[in-house]
Protein backbone atom coordinates (compact mmCIF):
# COMPACT_ATOMS: atom_id res chain seq x y z
CA UNK A 1 0.00 0.00 0.00
CA UNK A 2 1.31 3.42 -0.94
CA UNK A 3 2.16 6.03 1.66
CA UNK A 4 1.20 8.79 -0.79
CA UNK A 5 -2.34 9.98 -1.50
CA UNK A 6 -3.32 12.56 -4.10
CA UNK A 7 -6.70 14.28 -4.19
CA UNK A 8 -6.81 14.51 -7.94
CA UNK A 9 -8.83 15.98 -10.78
CA UNK A 10 -7.81 14.30 -14.05
CA UNK A 11 -9.15 17.29 -16.02
CA UNK A 12 -6.54 19.58 -14.37
CA UNK A 13 -3.07 19.86 -15.91
CA UNK A 14 -1.47 20.80 -12.59
CA UNK A 15 -3.01 17.73 -10.99
CA UNK A 16 -1.89 15.48 -13.87
CA UNK A 17 1.68 16.84 -13.68
CA UNK A 18 1.74 16.32 -9.91
CA UNK A 19 0.53 12.74 -10.27
CA UNK A 20 3.18 12.09 -12.93
CA UNK A 21 5.95 13.45 -10.66
CA UNK A 22 4.77 11.19 -7.84
CA UNK A 23 4.95 8.22 -10.19
CA UNK A 24 8.35 9.39 -11.46
CA UNK A 25 9.61 8.93 -7.89
CA UNK A 26 8.62 5.26 -8.01
CA UNK A 27 5.43 5.63 -5.95
CA UNK A 28 2.05 4.45 -7.10
CA UNK A 29 -0.15 6.70 -4.98
CA UNK A 30 -3.66 6.22 -3.79
CA UNK A 31 -5.57 8.42 -6.22
CA UNK A 32 -8.75 10.00 -4.90
CA UNK A 33 -10.77 11.60 -7.68
CA UNK A 34 -12.41 13.98 -5.25
CA UNK A 35 -15.08 15.15 -7.70
CA UNK A 36 -16.38 11.56 -7.87
CA UNK A 37 -15.58 10.65 -4.26
CA UNK A 38 -15.47 13.83 -2.17
CA UNK A 39 -13.84 13.70 1.24
CA UNK A 40 -16.14 13.72 4.25
CA UNK A 41 -16.20 16.73 6.58
CA UNK A 42 -13.61 15.39 9.02
CA UNK A 43 -11.21 14.38 6.24
CA UNK A 44 -11.56 17.77 4.55
CA UNK A 45 -10.97 19.61 7.84
CA UNK A 46 -7.95 17.41 8.57
CA UNK A 47 -6.51 18.06 5.08
CA UNK A 48 -6.96 21.81 5.38
CA UNK A 49 -5.34 21.86 8.82
CA UNK A 50 -2.44 19.69 7.64
CA UNK A 51 -1.65 22.09 4.77
CA UNK A 52 -1.27 24.95 7.27
CA UNK A 53 -3.43 27.07 4.99
CA UNK A 54 -6.69 28.81 5.74
CA UNK A 55 -9.95 27.32 4.54
CA UNK A 56 -10.30 30.18 2.03
CA UNK A 57 -6.80 29.55 0.69
CA UNK A 58 -7.73 25.94 -0.11
CA UNK A 59 -10.77 27.03 -2.10
CA UNK A 60 -10.64 27.19 -5.87
CA UNK A 61 -12.16 30.25 -7.46
CA UNK A 62 -11.58 29.84 -11.20
CA UNK A 63 -14.10 27.64 -12.96
CA UNK A 64 -16.26 27.22 -9.87
CA UNK A 65 -19.41 28.78 -8.38
CA UNK A 66 -17.22 30.70 -5.89
CA UNK A 67 -18.23 34.18 -7.11
CA UNK A 68 -21.88 33.39 -7.85
CA UNK A 69 -22.23 32.01 -4.30
CA UNK A 70 -20.67 35.19 -2.88
CA UNK A 71 -17.95 33.25 -1.09
CA UNK A 72 -15.55 36.18 -1.09
CA UNK A 73 -17.80 37.79 1.57
CA UNK A 74 -15.96 37.66 4.91
CA UNK A 75 -19.24 36.82 6.69
CA UNK A 76 -18.76 33.11 5.85
CA UNK A 77 -17.16 31.10 8.66
CA UNK A 78 -14.74 28.26 8.01
CA UNK A 79 -17.47 25.76 8.87
CA UNK A 80 -19.82 27.39 6.35
CA UNK A 81 -17.10 27.42 3.68
CA UNK A 82 -16.50 23.72 4.32
CA UNK A 83 -20.25 23.16 3.89
CA UNK A 84 -20.01 24.80 0.46
CA UNK A 85 -16.99 22.64 -0.46
CA UNK A 86 -18.87 19.50 0.55
CA UNK A 87 -21.89 20.54 -1.57
CA UNK A 88 -19.67 21.68 -4.47
CA UNK A 89 -16.42 19.63 -4.43
CA UNK A 90 -15.14 21.65 -7.41
CA UNK A 91 -14.49 24.38 -4.81
CA UNK A 92 -11.70 22.24 -3.31
CA UNK A 93 -8.47 23.35 -4.91
CA UNK A 94 -6.22 20.65 -6.27
CA UNK A 95 -4.13 18.69 -6.11
CA UNK A 96 -3.70 18.07 -2.41
CA UNK A 97 -0.98 15.49 -1.72
CA UNK A 98 -0.46 13.65 1.55
CA UNK A 99 2.84 11.86 2.27
CA UNK A 100 4.72 10.86 5.42
CA UNK A 101 6.69 14.11 4.95
CA UNK A 102 3.71 16.45 4.86
CA UNK A 103 0.52 17.60 3.20
CA UNK A 104 0.50 20.27 0.51
CA UNK A 105 -1.72 21.96 -1.99
CA UNK A 106 0.64 21.42 -4.91
CA UNK A 107 0.17 24.58 -6.95
CA UNK A 108 2.55 24.78 -8.71
CA UNK A 109 2.95 21.05 -9.23
CA UNK A 110 6.68 21.11 -8.42
CA UNK A 111 5.85 21.70 -4.76
CA UNK A 112 5.23 17.96 -4.51
CA UNK A 113 8.98 17.35 -4.84
CA UNK A 114 9.50 18.68 -1.31
CA UNK A 115 7.27 16.05 0.32
CA UNK A 116 7.96 12.92 -1.72
CA UNK A 117 9.66 10.15 0.26
CA UNK A 118 11.76 9.09 -2.76
CA UNK A 119 13.78 11.14 -5.27
CA UNK A 120 12.85 11.44 -8.91
CA UNK A 121 14.08 8.47 -10.93
CA UNK A 122 14.54 10.21 -14.25
CA UNK A 123 13.85 13.26 -16.33
CA UNK A 124 10.46 14.92 -16.06
CA UNK A 125 8.90 17.42 -18.44
CA UNK A 126 5.53 18.97 -17.66
CA UNK A 127 2.69 18.87 -20.15
CA UNK A 128 3.47 22.46 -21.19
CA UNK A 129 7.03 21.45 -22.16
CA UNK A 130 8.78 22.88 -19.09
CA UNK A 131 11.59 20.61 -17.90
CA UNK A 132 11.42 20.14 -14.12
CA UNK A 133 13.85 17.23 -13.61
CA UNK A 134 16.93 16.57 -15.76
CA UNK A 135 18.19 13.16 -16.91
CA UNK A 136 20.23 12.81 -13.71
CA UNK A 137 17.08 13.18 -11.60
CA UNK A 138 18.04 16.68 -10.41
CA UNK A 139 15.72 19.65 -10.25
CA UNK A 140 16.10 22.16 -13.09
CA UNK A 141 16.06 25.73 -11.79
CA UNK A 142 13.78 28.20 -13.54
CA UNK A 143 15.56 31.10 -15.16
Amino acid sequence: MSTVTIFHNPACGTSRNTLAMIRNSGEEPKVVEYLKTPPDRETLKRLIAATGMSTRDVMRRKGTPYCELGLDDPMWTDEQLIDFMLRHPILINRPIVVTPLGTLLCRPSELVLGILPNPQRGAFIKEDGEQVINAQGKRVQRQ
